[in-house]
């Protein structure tokens, strides 16, 4: 029995099943199912692109049409939206008028204080008295400055200051620009006229002969002699715009005159721009003053006859506050005269140049600018190197260098020869008047009492636009 099952045992045949093997008919299956996955997956998305494509090559034309009306009405909208834009952007000179018109935008009738901050406090850069008060403001009757000249002698063609001082018209040529309205100053004569000697004194002052030039009509003349104070500018040539002076009292309406002198090709200009002079010879609050025969073919140096003359024009007057074109005076002038003049004791207010002190780094920036050509400043510097003047960024405890589109002054014997020696310099030399005004506040050494107020200062007294428009030069 024993033998037997062994046997049986024996013949057996042993079957291992394990779950760790792999089912190779399982995974077959499962290999083609993801082939045939893969299959469809890449036959859907080749449909679709086939779909997409046909699409597009139907519709093609249509889509191209609402691209280009799309475009279309962007650049329309542009167009008429900004239609002065366009118009100067057709204009070399374009970015000249962007900035002018961003200036006009923005600086325009502002009245409100230009500020600083003094020891941690924020002030306003010019102090004026309050309203009230500048309401009241009149001229000092009791002030009388202290002056080392007396009396200032205009030197003329009927009263000369040597035999050799008659001046051919012939001499008004492109080599010299002394004619018959400045006289023949020579280099002697100018190296006199700094000297004072007593308290009598005579100097070259413009106005030098009756034919020369700077006509202005009785009754406008007589309207000029009756001012006790001035607020004068100019524009010859076409120049600027003129600008109303704002926040003015009624007291400075009543006291002072506001006086803007014109050639006959900024009246035509005006005009057609519309600005039409009234009756009265007003245009709001200036008189306009028309100058005929200007005496120099340069405008720019015609503009230094009212600018630094103002004590030949309006020889009555004693006080004086000149205003470039390019600016709108907005702070009253008796109160200008008082925080500027009166409280400091000064006779000539002027304004710091805000980049530069040194006149010989001002030279290299009137070159580089094209202000001036590098021959003739380099004749005034070869001059000014000659008699001696320092590279000094100060002379008597001010700073050298001024800026000088507003002037505020007394009509005192001195200010008045320093505003002629400054006049004679830039009829010698370059129409730039920052390059000589150094020079003559060094060489005139018993001037005194000037007030060089901050740029700070200056922004408060105008609202400055640039220059709009270049005047046109004479041509005869």
């Amino acid at each position: 029995m024993s033998s037997s099952s062994s046997m049986l045992n024996n013949n057996s045949i042993s079957i291992n099943v394990s779950d760790d093997e792999p089912d190779e008919f399982a995974n077959k299956l499962r290999a083609r199912a993801r082939r045939k996955r893969k299959k469809i997956g890449l036959r859907s998305k080749t449909g679709f692109t086939h779909i997409v494509l046909k699409k597009l090559l139907k519709w093609w034309p249509v889509m191209l049409f609402l691209l280009a009306a799309s475009l279309f009405i962007f650049e329309a909208s542009r167009i008429g939206g900004k239609p002065s834009s366009r118009v100067k952007n057709s204009n070399p000179g374009n970015k000249h008028d962007k900035v002018v018109e961003k200036r006009l935008t923005t600086n325009l009738n502002r009245l409100d204080p230009v500020t600083h901050v003094v020891h941690g406090v924020r002030e306003p850069c010019l102090k004026l008295l309050p309203a009230e008060e500048l309401e009241h403001l009149d001229f000092p009757m009791d002030k009388v400055p202290v002056d080392p000249i007396k009396r200032l002698v205009y030197i003329t063609e009927a009263n000369p200051a040597s035999v050799d001082e008659g001046i051919p018209s012939e001499q008004h040529s492109e080599a010299s620009r002394f004619n018959l309205f400045t006289g023949n100053q020579t280099l002697k004569q100018r190296d006199e006229s700094f000297k004072v000697k007593g308290a009598d004194a005579s100097i070259h002052c413009g106005f030098y002969s009756d034919k020369r030039g700077f006509r202005i009509s009785v009754e406008d003349r007589s309207y000029m002699e009756s001012c006790k104070a001035v607020v004068s500018t100019c524009a010859f040539g076409g120049g600027d715009d003129l600008y109303q002076p704002i926040g003015m009292s009624e007291s400075s309406l009543k006291k002072v005159c506001f006086v803007s002198f014109w050639d006959e090709v900024t009246l035509a200009s005006q005009e057609a721009d519309g600005h039409k002079v009234g009756d009265e010879r007003y245009i709001g609050k200036w008189r306009i003053i028309l100058v005929n025969n200007l005496p120099f073919t340069d405008q720019r140096l015609n503009g230094k006859i009212p600018k630094m003359l103002a004590h030949r024009l309006f020889p009555n007057s004693r006080y004086s506050i000149w205003v470039d074109s390019k600016s709108q005076l907005r702070r009253d002038p008796l109160g200008v005269l008082e925080a500027l003049l009166w409280r400091s004791n000064s006779v000539l207010a002027i304004s710091e140049h805000g980049a530069r002190s040194s006149v010989y780094d001002e030279a290299k920036a009137v070159v580089k600018k094209n202000k001036a050509t590098p021959e003739e400043v380099a004749v005034q510097l070869a001059q000014y190197r000659q008699d001696g003047l320092p590279e000094d960024k100060r002379f008597n405890g001010k700073k050298a260098l001024a800026e000088a589109s507003i002037i505020v002054r007394e009509h005192t014997p001195s200010t008045n020869m320093f505003m002629c020696l400054w006049f004679n310099e830039v009829v010698r030399f370059t129409s730039r008047d920052q390059l000589s005004f150094p020079y003559v506040l060094w060489r005139f050494k018993e001037f005194r009492n000037i007030n060089m107020f901050p740029v700070c200062t200056r922004k408060d007294l105008v609202n400055s636009m640039g220059h709009i428009r270049k005047a046109k030069p004479l041509t005869s």
